[in-house]
């Protein structure tokens, strides 16, 4: 296994030092605390966990009202399964399914974010009011992604993933996983910087159980701490994941809530700016008790 050597770190220390003490970017112009929840609505039939439930829009219209309601400050809205193994859709197709979500629910004033790996789609969403875009291929998969994102000017989660859905099973082979992980992203990030996107407009994502094995999403949750050298915040997307299933023997999707809640608690722990996640009541409330604890602290200590 190769291992960062002391060269290396000492090359990499100065920039990581100055990203650690940037000052936190607004996202999507939501003035909120970290970690903001962004709540999922998949409008597809094949969703590893509520995969067909919202794949009629008045049905996605409605969980999406809900989840604001429960407390989401940004709804994530899919159109493609992107699960291991899902099979790839017609770009009219995801338009169809995810624009009427999003236009009805911006018209309501909630704050969406697409998740698509197509460049059409991206520009279609935000001109229906989209305000974010979360990209599984960390804007690899469509040569012209970076290019639409650069003049759409909107925040983009940059996630770490191998292959395709079909594929990304085979790719889970790392000589170092965190520092490899670490690499591609911080390879992303400047290929962003690179076509004129604005550096505070990025965030990233390890990108959990997407060409890993479960022990592997483990340890980079675990380590999730390590990515903020990069700069960027840090969207953990845990919920309901095949690694919970592995850790616990939850083996449907259905059991695992009360993991996703300790991986949202450890994520929250670590610093991350945003939870993508399915349960958002029971998210909120953990949240809740979580920052109760932590201010209680921070107040016994000023006292001291």
């Amino acid at each position: 296994m190769e291992t960062l050597s002391i060269v290396d770190a000492e090359r990499r220390a100065p920039a990581s030092l100055l990203n650690l003490q940037a000052p936190r970017p607004n996202i999507a112009g939501l003035d909120h605390p970290w970690p903001l929840i962004m709540g999922i609505i998949n409008v597809t039939p094949d969703s590893f966990h509520d995969g067909g439930r919202r794949l009629d829009p008045n049905a996605a219209i409605a969980h999406g009202r809900a989840l604001a309601s429960a407390g989401a400050a940004i709804l994530d809205i899919g159109g493609e399964s992107t699960r291991p193994g899902a099979a790839a859709v017609p770009v009219a197709e995801e338009l169809a399914r995810v624009i009427p979500v999003i236009e009805a629910l911006t018209a309501e004033g909630l704050v969406l974010s697409v998740d698509t790996r197509r460049a059409a789609v991206m520009a279609a969403a935000v001109k229906a009011g989209a305000r974010m875009i979360n990209d599984v291929t960390a804007l690899r998969h469509d040569p012209d992604s970076l290019a639409c994102v650069a003049e759409l000017s909107v925040p983009v989660v940059l996630m770490h993933s191998r292959g395709e859905p079909a594929t990304m099973r085979s790719m889970t082979r790392y000589d170092d996983l965190v520092m490899d992980v670490f690499d591609a992203l911080a390879a992303r990030v400047a290929a962003c910087t690179d076509a004129g996107i604005d550096r505070g407009r990025l965030l990233i994502d390890p990108g959990l159980g997407f060409a890993k094995e479960a022990a592997q999403s483990a340890e980079l949750l675990r380590r999730m701490a390590s990515f903020h050298a990069l700069g960027c915040p840090v969207l953990i997307g845990a919920s309901r994941k095949s690694f919970i299933g592995n850790l616990t023997g939850a083996a449907s999707p259905e059991d695992r809530l009360p993991g996703s809640l300790a991986a949202a608690f450890w994520a929250t722990q670590q610093g991350a700016a945003v939870l993508r996640v399915h349960d958002v009541t029971e998210t909120v409330q953990m949240l809740a008790i979580f920052r109760s604890l932590c201010y209680k602290e921070l107040e016994q200590t000023n006292a001291r």
